[in-house]
């Protein structure tokens, strides 16, 4: 099985689970964002500044593995016209629940994002790209289908793991694991996360991510870091995630 499919399937599971990223706004949130109240999260506990987005009516959003029902509601009720691309099926199945509920109208198509998006180029506006790209082993195709999709003037908000959290043990005290952490070179450590149901997970420079942003062809306009919101590293506020804002000339 591909590590992409057992990265769906271990998600799958999670959202089953009740996990945090997997449990849509509720009717209240909907209807407080229909009424002008904006927050939403690229990393775990800071909310996007708002004039990161501009303006979002008539706009074409693409919720890049931003399934769940979180953010492209929100994005629905501010007037935008929404497509998800997510490999969850049961993230894919939960965007759509709220849509039915919400009686809004949503692209929503079940789709690998280290494969070729399905899009013509330069569909979108505007790319909301949360915390994922620990999933994927190459984050380099990821940026450059990003660019390819974007209009001219296209904005890409991104949330990246910088690699902290993949060095410690699970108190977050102890340094267990050398960087890069890759399962795929590593027998032992694949067999370690999939028996913790863990998925196979990657870390990522930020010369991958920020660099591989500027290689696709993007311009960096603004940043901020963020910790996880629990445990020890958050405890000691070090941050564990940077989220960026991109633009394509």
């Amino acid at each position: 099985m591909k590590y992409q499919d057992i990265n769906a399937r271990t998600i799958d599971s999670w959202c089953l689970e009740g996990w945090e990223w997997g449990k849509p706004i509720s009717h209240e949130q909907y209807l407080k964002a229909l009424n002008g109240h904006f927050e939403v999260y690229l990393t775990p506990t800071k909310p996007v500044p708002l004039k990161w987005f501009g303006e979002l009516k008539g706009r074409k959003v693409l919720g890049l593995a931003s399934g769940g029902g979180q953010q492209l509601p929100v994005f629905s009720a501010f007037g935008a016209f929404c497509t998800l691309l997510d490999y969850s099926e049961v993230q894919c199945k939960t965007e759509k629940s709220v849509a039915e509920r919400e009686n809004y109208e949503i692209n929503i198509i079940r789709g690998d994002m280290t494969e070729r998006f399905p899009f013509e180029n330069e569909s979108f506006d505007i790319i909301f790209h949360p915390v994922s790209n620990c999933y994927v082993k190459e984050t380099d195709p990821v940026f450059k289908e990003c660019f390819r999709v974007l209009k001219k003037g296209g904005i890409l908000l991104s949330g990246l793991d910088n690699g902290m959290n993949f060095i410690f043990d699970e108190s977050e005290s102890t340094v267990k694991y050398s960087l890069p952490f890759d399962p795929l070179k590593d027998k032992t450590l694949y067999r370690e996360m999939i028996e913790k149901n863990e998925g196979v997970q990657f870390s990522h420079t930020l010369e991958d991510q920020i660099g591989g942003q500027l290689r696709a062809g993007f311009i960096l306009t603004d940043l901020y870091e963020d910790t996880n919101g629990t445990g020890n590293l958050h405890n000691h506020g070090i941050p564990s995630f940077i989220a960026t804002r991109s633009i394509k000339p």
